[in-house]
C-alpha cells in the first residue's frame, strides 16, 4: 500500500483545494491574491489532459474511417460492446485510488457467469433470484480476497494474482470445461437489448427521425449536469473559494452538453438507448456522488493518498481496504453476468485479460500509480478511450498485434504523463 502524499497545491498565496470539473483547480484566496476577484481560471493538464486526449483519438479515427466511426449503429457497438469493461474500471479507479491493484477481476467475471449459468439454464431458478445469488457469490469472492490484503496483510498483488488462477480453476471445474446456454430473453436483453420507443418517433431534419424518449433522457441528463455543477459553483463562491469565470463555466456545460446530446441523437437514430447505457449511466452517477460526497469516498482517497495521516486521523483503513474489495468483486460479478449474456453463453474463457484492460483504462483516466488519485468520469473514459482504439483499428482493418501495439504505447503515455506531472509539481516519485 502506498504512503505517498496526498495530492499537494503549489503557488504561492493560497492553498490549493481541490480540482474541479474538467481539471480546474479551485485556490483558497491568500494575500497573494491580494483580496480580489474570487474568480480565476488555473487549467490542471493532468485532469484535463485524458479528455484532450479522447477528443483527438476520436478525430483521428473519424478521420480514418471516413465518419464510419460516429455512424449511430457503430456508437451503439461502441458501448455494448465495452460495457464489461467500463464496469471493471468503476470498480477498478476505487480498488488503484487506495493504493492496491486486482489482477483477479477477469477470472471473477468468468466464474460469476459461470454461476449465473448453472443457476439459470440447469437449475432454472427464476432470472432475478439467479441474479442476486450471482452478485452475492461476488460480494463473498471481494470479502475473501479483501480479508488477506485488510485484515492479514498480504499485498493485494499476491492476493488478487492467486485469486485469478484459483477463480479460473473454479470456472473450468463449475462448467466442466465447456460453454453453457442460452441465458433467459432478459439478460439478453439487458446484454444487448435496446429501450423501447415509449413515445414514438420525431423528425430531426436531414439526420431523420429519432426515438423522442431518447432524447428526452438525454436532454434530462444535460439539466441535472448543469444544476449539479451550478450548485457546486455556488457552494464554492460560499466558501470564498476560486473559481472559473461565468462565461467560461458555462462555456464548459454547454461544451459537456453538447456531446451528450450529439451521442443521444446518434443512438436515438439507430435502435435507441441501450440497456446498458443505462446501468452504466445509474452506475457512473451512484459512484461519482459516492466518491465526492460521500464520507467513505473520502476515506478512499485518504487511505491512498496518505497512509500513516490516515490512520492517525482515525480513519478504519482496514475496514475500508476490506469493503473496497467486496465492490470490486460485485461489480465483476455484475460484469460477468452482462458477458454472458451478450455472448448468450457463459464459457471457460471468458474474462481473458479483462483485468489488463479494466487495470489500462483505470490509468489511462487519471489514476495515479501511487493512489489517492483517480476519478470514476476518467476512468469511464479511458475505457473509452480504449474501445474506440480498439473500434477505430477493426475498421480500418488493422491486424490484432498492431492493435495490441497501440495499446500498450497509450497505456505507456498515460503513465509517464502521471509521472511527470507528479515531478514537474515537485511531488516525490516512490521507486
Amino acid at each position: 500500500m502506498s504512503t505517498a502524499p496526498a495530492n499537494a497545491g503549489t503557488g504561492t498565496g493560497g492553498e490549493t483545494d481541490g480540482a474541479g470539473p474538467g481539471g480546474v483547480n479551485v485556490r483558497k484566496a491568500g494575500p497573494a491574491d491580494g483580496g480580489g476577484s474570487p474568480y480565476r481560471l488555473s487549467i490542471n493538464i493532468r485532469q484535463s489532459g485524458i479528455y484532450v486526449a479522447f477528443a483527438l483519438i476520436v478525430v483521428l479515427f473519424t478521420a480514418l474511417t471516413g465518419g464510419d466511426l460516429l455512424q449511430p449503429q457503430n456508437i451503439s457497438n461502441i458501448i455494448v460492446q465495452n460495457s464489461y469493461i467500463l464496469i471493471l474500471a468503476i470498480g477498478m479507479i476505487l480498488v488503484i485510488i487506495s493504493g492496491h491493484i486486482d489482477l483477479s477481476v477477469g477470472s471473477v467475471v468468468a466464474v460469476t457467469g459461470a454461476i449465473a449459468a448453472v443457476l439459470m439454464v440447469n437449475q432454472d431458478v427464476a432470472w432475478p433470484l439467479a441474479l442476486v445469488i450471482t452478485l452475492a457469490a461476488g460480494a463473498l469472492i471481494g470479502a475473501w480476497q479483501g480479508y488477506w490484503i485488510a485484515y492479514f496483510g498480504i499485498p493485494s498483488f499476491i492476493v488478487t494474482l492467486a485469486g485469478m488462477l484459483l477463480f479460473r480453476a473454479l470456472t473450468l471445474t463449475v462448467l466442466g470445461n465447456q460453454g453453457i446456454g442460452p441465458f433467459p430473453s432478459e439478460i439478453r436483453t439487458l446484454s444487448n437489448g435496446f429501450t423501447a420507443g415509449y413515445l414514438g418517433n420525431i423528425g430531426l431534419g436531414a439526420l431523420g427521425g429519432a426515438d423522442l424518449f431518447s432524447l428526452l433522457a438525454g436532454i434530462a441528463a444535460v439539466a441535472g449536469l448543469a444544476t449539479a455543477q451550478w450548485r457546486t459553483r455556488a457552494a464554492r463562491l460560499g466558501y470564498g473559494q476560486t473559481v472559473d469565470p461565468f462565461p467560461v463555466f458555462v462555456l464548459k456545460i454547454a461544451a459537456a452538453g453538447a456531446l451528450i446530446m450529439a451521442v443521444t441523437v446518434q443512438l436515438a437514430r439507430f435502435r435507441n438507448l441501450p440497456w446498458v447505457l443505462v446501468l452504466l449511466a445509474a452506475l457512473v452517477l451512484g459512484y461519482t456522488l459516492l466518491t465526492n460526497r460521500a464520507v467513505f469516498g473520502r476515506r478512499i482517497y485518504a487511505v491512498g493518498g496518505n497512509l500513516q495521516a490516515a490512520t492517525l486521523s482515525g480513519v478504519k483503513v482496514k475496514s475500508v481496504v476490506f469493503w473496497i474489495f467486496v465492490n470490486m468483486g460485485v461489480l465483476s460479478a455484475l460484469a460477468g453476468i452482462i458477458f454472458a449474456g451478450r455472448l448468450n453463453q457463459a464459457g471457460p474463457t471468458a474474462g481473458v485479460n479483462f483485468e489488463l484492460d479494466a487495470i489500462a483504462a483505470a490509468f489511462i483516466g487519471g489514476a495515479a500509480v501511487q493512489g489517492g488519485v483517480g476519478k470514476v468520469v476518467g476512468a469511464i473514459t479511458g475505457g473509452l478511450i480504449m474501445g474506440v482504439i480498439n473500434n477505430g483499428m477493426s475498421l480500418i482493418g488493422a491486424p490484432s498485434e498492431r492493435v495490441m501495439l497501440v495499446k500498450g504505447i497509450v497505456l505507456l503515455a498515460a503513465v509517464a504523463f502521471d509521472v511527470w506531472t507528479k515531478r514537474r509539481a515537485g511531488a516525490p516519485i516512490l521507486r
